[in-house]
């Protein structure tokens, strides 16, 4: 004869309040009120399905109908308690429908006329509507009037999931109550209570996929349970057949996944998604435990330690594999991961090609670079700051320390300019005329942009002021060596800069208004040793930039733009010495003076050997 054996989520069934598993919230007031003898004549509870609904509705009517009650503890030995446990046969006083098949009109003017009957044996007559939201308007319409004003003997227990559908008019005749979904921590530890009392031998690891599984609602998770431990084996329930029985992602290709990412390796991430595919797993199901993994990191990069631990479900070797990969991954970067990953997995959802929606998911997370929303600037903005602060300092370690007397002081750059090849002498102002030395009794500070090229002239760009000990003391240095800074990027100059400056602005705009506000009338003024100096027309705008870190923003879009890597050094355009001059271009040249004040027939015989001829007078 074969037995069947009764599913976990009826064996365990609540019989007391105290049972209900996460629904402390419900079951305290409730006690109260039975405690205080303050129980209302209807109620309704609502909330997502296997929460605990129908079972508070039998508890409580049992509770009301116990020799001893009502009370919140029912004696468990009376006949109501034993007709009413969770077990039990039931009693001819407490009325269980489903709304689903009697939800109509008739149905609800049927139990309206049996109402009136006083209970058999009970103290109550007790009417559990299960599913409450498929009654009809006309049935809730009917039953309305019993509702408000119901014999004394009578209490109404509405359960629904979907608390919207019923009728407002019943509603505000009824005490609410609204469960929630359970925690999986809370979850688990029912489940390995559950598992104890089997005599089940089950990983904690394998419990919390399955409180995972469960998504809240405790009588999926006592399902799913009970379909594990009918084909566990001798040694329980391990981790590895629970993941291979729910369909989990397997951890090493998680690990895989997330290492490429943080590595940018496209084959690794490419062969990843081609094991998945061959592998038979749901693609679905694969985003989302990456998702769900990509969340961990986050908290772990995010809270402490010891916090943590009590915020991820997953087991001690996993807890250990994401830390190592965590330090691989700033917060802005597994954001932009994490917002990417759940896009995809709205997209998967119906997608006839799975595969080809995997691997565009798959190029979108390896290419920051071309993404233009804000969060993919955050990521770029976030790696270009890491890796400023990992570059070593341009000057050499054995130069000598800029003492800060000298600091001020331009004229320690002479020697590069006299090696530059000379030029013909003009009668408009040179093109980089010294800076003035400041007095030595000055208190003030020097201006940022005046520190800055003192600090490019003492590095050891500028050594060749003492002559080699192998050359003549007459001999000038050569001009390959020694006439010319070091440039940010040989490929790119000051030109380069000024022409494209209007698409730089027009990015930076993009990126961020408040910045462009601060350089849209502003011009570059020169460059060098990878410095560029940002000229703005007003002293408050200049403030303003190097205090909101406005100057970091426009170095980022002068990097994606101009495809350089520079210093910004922002500078009113009036204390700049390149801005004193104008360009060379509209310098006059020293052989038009001749010529300034001749013009028509003179300069046409002096310079094209004309002869005026006369006009030519017609008849």
């Amino acid at each position: 004869m074969t037995v069947v054996s009764t599913a976990l989520y009826r064996t365990y069934r609540p019989g007391r309040l105290s049972e209900v598993v996460g629904q402390e919230h419900v079951t305290g007031p409730l006690a109260r009120a039975l405690s205080h003898d303050r129980v209302h004549h209807a109620y309704l509870l609502s909330g997502p399905r296997g929460c605990g609904k129908t079972s508070t509705a039998r508890i409580l009517a049992r509770s009301l109908n116990c020799a001893q009650g009502p009370t919140p503890e029912p004696c468990g030995e009376c006949p109501s308690c034993l007709d009413l446990a969770p077990n039990g046969p039931g009693s001819i006083d407490v009325i269980e429908l489903d709304a689903a098949s009697h939800g109509g009109v008739d149905d609800t003017r049927e139990l309206r006329e049996r109402a009136m009957f006083a209970p058999v044996s009970s103290r109550y007559k007790v009417y559990i509507v299960d599913e409450a939201h498929m009654v009809s308007t006309a049935g809730f319409n009917a039953l309305l009037k019993l509702v408000e004003e119901p014999p004394e003997h009578v209490r109404f227990i509405f359960a629904t999931t979907e608390v919207d559908k019923v009728l407002p008019t019943i509603r505000s005749r009824t005490f609410n109550y609204t469960f929630r979904l359970v925690p999986a921590r809370v979850l688990q530890e029912h489940l390995a209570q559950i598992c104890e009392a089997e005599g089940v031998n089950a990983d904690p690891a394998a419990l919390a996929l399955v409180a995972r599984a469960a998504g809240g609602s405790v009588r999926d998770g006592l399902s799913v349970l009970g379909q594990l431990i009918a084909g566990s084996g001798p040694e329980g329930l391990t981790h590895e057949d629970v993941a291979l029985q729910l369909g989990v992602t397997d951890g090493a290709l998680l690990d895989d996944t997330v290492t490429a990412i943080a590595s940018g390796e496209g084959a690794r991430l490419f062969s990843v998604i081609d094991r998945v595919v061959d592998a038979g797993h749901d693609p679905r199901r694969f985003v989302t435990d990456l998702l769900q993994r990509l969340r961990n990191l986050i908290v772990l990069a995010a809270v402490p330690h010891d916090d943590a631990i009590a915020l991820l479900d997953a087991p001690d070797a996993e807890i250990e594999a994401m830390r190592e990969q965590v330090s691989a991954f700033t917060l802005p970067e597994l954001s932009r991961a994490a917002d990417l990953v759940s896009d995809g997995l709205s997209d998967l959802r119906g997608a006839t090609a799975p595969r080809l929606q995997l691997e565009l998911l798959a190029a979108r997370l390896l290419l920051p670079t071309s993404d233009d929303t804000a969060r993919g600037l955050a990521v770029r903005l976030d790696r270009l700051e890491r890796g400023a602060n990992t570059v070593p300092r341009r000057s050499s370690p054995t130069a000598e320390p800029v003492s800060p007397a000298p600091v001020a002081q331009a004229p320690v750059a002479e020697p590069v300019r006299a090696a530059a090849p000379a030029e013909p002498a003009r009668s408009g102002p040179p093109k980089r005329p010294e800076r003035a030395t400041p007095a030595p009794a000055q208190t003030a500070p020097p201006p940022m942009s005046e520190v800055m090229n003192a600090t490019k002239q003492t590095a050891p760009e500028s050594d060749p002021v003492e002559p080699s000990p192998s050359s003549s003391p007459s001999a000038e240095p050569a001009p390959a060596t020694t006439s010319a800074p070091k440039a940010a990027n040989p490929s790119r100059s000051l030109a380069d800069v000024v022409t494209m400056w209007p698409a730089v602005l027009e990015a930076l705009k993009t990126m961020s208004r408040v910045a462009w506000l601060v350089f849209s009338e502003s011009v570059p003024l020169s460059l060098d040793d990878g410095i560029l100096a940002v000229g703005v027309p007003e002293e408050s705008k200049v403030n303003n930039a190097r205090a909101s870190g406005h100057a970091d923003r426009l170095r980022l879009v002068i990097l994606d733009v101009v495809h350089i890597d520079v210093m910004v050094d922002v500078v009113a355009t009036g204390t700049h010495p390149s801005a004193a001059t104008p360009a060379a271009v509209d310098e006059p040249s020293p052989d038009d003076d001749a010529h300034d004040d001749v013009s028509g027939e003179e300069l046409l015989r002096r310079e094209l050997g004309a002869t005026v001829i006369g006009e030519i007078e017609q008849a």
